[in-house]
């Protein structure tokens, strides 16, 4: 169990911790020589009996140094505040009560300390206006104890309480999370090297294990938990981890040690936000506030996403949109202090650190954002497979749950994939009454048709399903429903072979359909039905109006285009009847019709290459 002190300056906490631990948490020389704690402080004391250490965050307690407080306060169990007999409650007794209960914290305990230069009934006194002061938080069952950490009055039952608190402390769900740990201290050591400490949030660490910091890798040198060298160390347990290959310098406070496969920066994430109750006015859209999150802070501004404001003691969901980049994952607890960093305002938890900036306040959206509240991975996972009408992101999903286990592919609901397949069927259908004699579009130009916003993976991968129960057909590039393009007849196979020498010899210039019918001595309708025919099969090609070109000659132009597009990011009509060496007229029907079919498309007077279109691609032998 972590324990964290709170309180205001000068009240006793670093003295405290000494007498509960033995040991002194003021270790730099300027905390020494002001008397004050500047930096957070750790001290250890074994739990009789248990076989485990309780560890204490002794945090500052002076109004310019909140900030270091919140980097020790996202970490702990249990609160142990602090306030001074002769005081009594100050600006920073209560600004710390606020941190602690916005952080949801629900065990703790009040020390009144000094209680020797207290006058007779001040402590009552002080007991009452704490109880007062705590109504209305999570803390307001805490139990309040006087103590004198010189004399040692009440140090023995406080320890006591902070033994039995440790005992029924149940252990943090580590079970099927990565390791993701807040860095807030990194230093050197001889023959060590880098050290980064901080609580350990989820997972396990263990010695060998590579992870991430700051987008290098890092292999774990050794490990020391709750102040022990350790082969492994779990979520809830202060760490000190020595790192191979990465430098202090690359190891800032706010920095998280993570499994690479969850590592993420995000400028952009949505929350639920409760504000503080002693708060004046509601917390409006486009506030500028102070976001702390793990042991980062950085200036963010609000968009409140249910209605126009929060009210205070009110909660609701907001995106806050970053000046930087922070590590926040599904569930994280974050605090928010207003503009000047003077006070605090708000807490509450992340719900998605992949917000988007289009969009945010739709019912779709507000629907996915009551998913990322449910209670457990599986029902956020069904939940938010149910509402993606696009697919889940299998990858960010584990991502933005810090998932032990990497996800991969993506994932389609029953409910959505039916309506997509009834869609794709549908435009199919069209597409064939609107152009009968072409075989059909490609994947990616079909896929602009349906659901142009889907992930082109998960599209390939409905395809193949729609493919192999029968639903559709693909030959080459394209995509077509099994009724089209049927196999010819013996009279149309006939035809076929007679018009094919034709079709070549006249290579990109094309054939017309009455000068076939001639040449090949065939009755003319027969010979249209039988292009037509070939046209849907994707043997041949119209390119204007009873103009045809073979898929030999197609393919050889759509290489050209391609390599013109490559080279300088565009096709003009005049660089491609260079290419060819077709005239003007017959360069830009070429186009156009490439255009039509989705190989480029028509931007001004220039065609744009689609590189996602996998018509007329070589066929390459293997």
């Amino acid at each position: 169990m972590i324990v964290g002190t709170a309180g205001h300056i000068d009240h006793g906490k670093t003295t405290l911790v000494h007498a509960l631990t033995g040991v002194d948490t003021d270790r730099l020389p300027e905390e020494k020589a002001r008397g004050i704690s500047i930096e957070l402080g750790y001290a250890y004391v074994d739990v009789p009996g248990l076989g485990e250490r309780l560890g204490f965050i002794d945090v500052p307690g002076h109004e310019k140094l909140v900030h270091t407080m919140l980097a020790g306060a996202s970490g702990i169990d249990f609160a142990l505040l602090l306030v001074a007999a002769d005081d009594g409650v100050m600006p920073q007794t209560r600004e710390h009560l606020a941190v602690l209960s916005l952080l949801g914290l629900t065990r703790g305990a009040v020390a009144i300390t000094k209680v020797d230069r207290a006058e007779p009934g001040r402590v009552d006194a002080l007991a009452g206006e704490m109880r007062a002061l705590l109504a209305g938080t999570g803390l307001d069952a805490a139990p309040i104890l006087p103590v004198c950490a010189p004399t040692g009055q009440g140090v023995r039952a406080l320890r006591e309480l902070l033994f039995d608190a440790a005992r029924h402390t149940p252990p943090r769900h580590t079970h099927g999370l990565a390791p993701r740990l807040a860095v807030d201290r990194a230093f050197t050591l001889d023959g060590v090297g880098t050290v980064v400490t901080g609580t350990l949030h989820a997972g396990e660490i263990s010695v060998g294990a590579e992870l991430q910091l700051t987008g290098s890798r890092a292999r774990v040198r050794s490990l020391h938990a709750q102040n022990r060298p350790v082969e492994r160390a779990q979520a809830g347990q202060r760490c000190a981890v020595a790192l191979a290959g990465i430098a202090k310098e690359d190891a800032p406070r706010g920095a998280w040690l993570t499994a690479p496969h969850v590592a993420l920066a995000t400028d952009r994430l949505d929350a639920r936000l409760r504000l503080w109750p002693g708060e004046p006015r509601p917390l409006r859209s486009g506030a500028r506030v102070h976001l702390h999150v793990g042991a980062q802070s950085m200036t963010a501004s609000v968009a409140v996403l249910d209605g126009d404001q929060i009210e205070p003691g009110a909660s609701g969901r907001v995106q806050l949109v970053c000046q930087g980049t922070v590590g926040a994952w599904r569930g994280d607890r974050l605090v928010l202090r207003d503009a000047s960093a003077t006070r605090t305002l708000a807490g509450g938890v992340v719900l998605d650190p992949f917000a988007p900036a289009r969009y945010r306040r739709t019912p779709e959206r507000l629907d996915e954002l009551a998913a990322c509240e449910l209670p457990s991975t599986a029902r956020r996972r069904e939940r938010l497979l149910a509402l993606s009408r696009l697919g889940l992101d299998l990858a960010r999903f584990g991502q933005a749950e810090g998932l032990a286990e990497p996800q991969q592919g993506w994932a389609l609901g029953e409910a959505a994939g039916a309506v997509l397949t009834q869609r794709l069927l549908a435009v199919l259908a069209e597409f064939h009454a609107r152009s009968p004699d072409e075989l059909g579009p490609d994947a990616a130009r079909l896929r602009r048709l349906v659901a142009p916003r889907i992930a082109d993976a998960l599209w390939r991968d409905v395809l193949a399903d729609l493919r192999a129960t029968g639903h559709i057909a693909v030959r080459g590039a394209c995509v077509h429903l099994p009724a089209h393009g049927v196999q010819l007849s013996t009279a149309e196979q006939r035809i076929a072979q007679k018009i094919a020498p034709h079709l070549a010899a006249a290579g990109a210039e094309g054939a017309w359909a009455r000068d076939l019918a001639k040449d090949c001595a065939e009755p003319e309708p027969l010979l249209r039905a039988t292009l037509a025919r070939l046209a849907q099969q994707g043997e041949l090609h119209q390119v204007v109006k009873d103009l045809y070109c073979d898929t030999a000659t197609m393919t050889r132009l759509a290489t050209l285009a391609r390599a013109l597009g490559a080279e300088h990011g565009k096709v003009t009509a005049a660089a491609f009847r260079d290419a060819t060496g077709l005239g003007r007229k017959r360069a830009i029907q070429h186009l156009e019709h490439f255009d039509r079919v989705g190989l480029l498309r028509r931007v001004g007077d220039e065609h744009k290459l689609r590189p996602d279109s996998a018509l007329f691609a070589p066929v390459v032998s293997s």
